[in-house]
């Protein structure tokens, strides 16, 4: 049963300022027994609204852990919906994986002497154990993406500005749609570009080729989507309506195309401007 202190301080806490990238895989992507769960998941209205998702997967993660990081529990099997004429797209979000993915990650990324502190052993052990058996099952996909106080630059040449749907008002929302199909076409000529102009061992180069890499694990009819999620709130109305970051990225390679640093600089410089005033916000909290 939850805790009502603890689900009322999750509730005190303010949006998580993060931006989200997932893949909707249709039915058919999955095997059997995971359709008819999905397919029985969406009958009885369980899907939620990605709104409200990153909410619900803090709730949920925080409430299983505890305090004490001694154990990795089953968590929820939920996901994002999307239901169109043709068919029910799918983006689980696999909260068990991720954050046996996070905890081993975040052990990795502190000093041995204070890594069992930490992330306790045990914890790092079962994480292990859930990763390996998880990897062994193929395939295996990760539908979402998070990054926190900002949008990866890459994420931005998966998607157009036309692509974007922007609401308003009481409830905030901007992001942006597309078929998979167009998102790795848009990917590739980005990586080619890339390796062209700037190296096939350059940083930018390689982050762009892990993008292409991580879409191509999907089906072929999947949708991609680049939610701003809790970022809305940095940003004013006016703000958010002008939000051209897509075309940026889209002139910046179009200038490496052919050869035009200063065009590219221009449209780099613009882009990094921007989303620095909202990382400089980061090191306010």
């Amino acid at each position: 049963m939850a805790n009502p202190e603890l689900l009322t301080r999750i509730e005190n806490v303010p949006p998580l300022f993060a931006a989200y990238l997932r893949v909707y895989e249709p039915l058919s992507a999955f095997d059997r027994e995971q359709q008819h769960y999905w397919r029985r998941y969406v009958q009885e209205g369980r899907a939620v609204a990605p709104c409200e998702g990153p909410q619900r997967q803090r709730t949920a993660v925080i409430e299983a852990l505890g305090a004490a990081w001694s154990r990795l529990p089953d968590l929820p099997d939920e996901a994002y919906v999307l239901e169109t004429d043709e068919t029910l797209l799918v983006c689980p979000w696999s909260l068990r994986v991720r954050v046996a993915e996070a905890a081993l990650l975040a052990r990795d990324g502190v000093p041995p002497v204070i890594a069992d502190a930490f992330i306790p052993p045990s914890f790092a052990a079962v994480a292990r154990t859930v990763l390996d058996d998880w990897r062994s099952r193929s395939p295996q996909r990760l539908h979402e993406q998070v990054a926190t106080w900002g949008v990866p630059l890459r994420w931005f040449v998966f998607v157009e500005t036309g692509e974007r749907h922007l609401t308003t008002g009481h409830r905030r929302l901007l992001r942006y749609r597309t078929s998979i199909v167009k998102a790795r076409r848009r990917a590739r000529r980005g990586v080619e570009v890339l390796r062209r102009s700037v190296g096939e061992g350059a940083p930018i180069t390689e982050a762009f080729e892990d993008g292409a890499r991580w879409l191509d694990d999907f089906h072929p009819r999947s949708v991609v989507e680049l939610d701003y999620g809790g970022l809305v709130e940095l940003f004013g109305d006016d703000q958010l309506a002008a939000d051209d970051s897509p075309s940026l990225v889209a002139a910046g390679l179009a200038g490496l195309a052919r050869g035009d640093a200063d065009a590219a600089t221009e449209a780099y410089e613009t882009l990094v401007d921007r989303w620095r005033e909202v990382q400089l916000r980061e090191r306010l909290n």
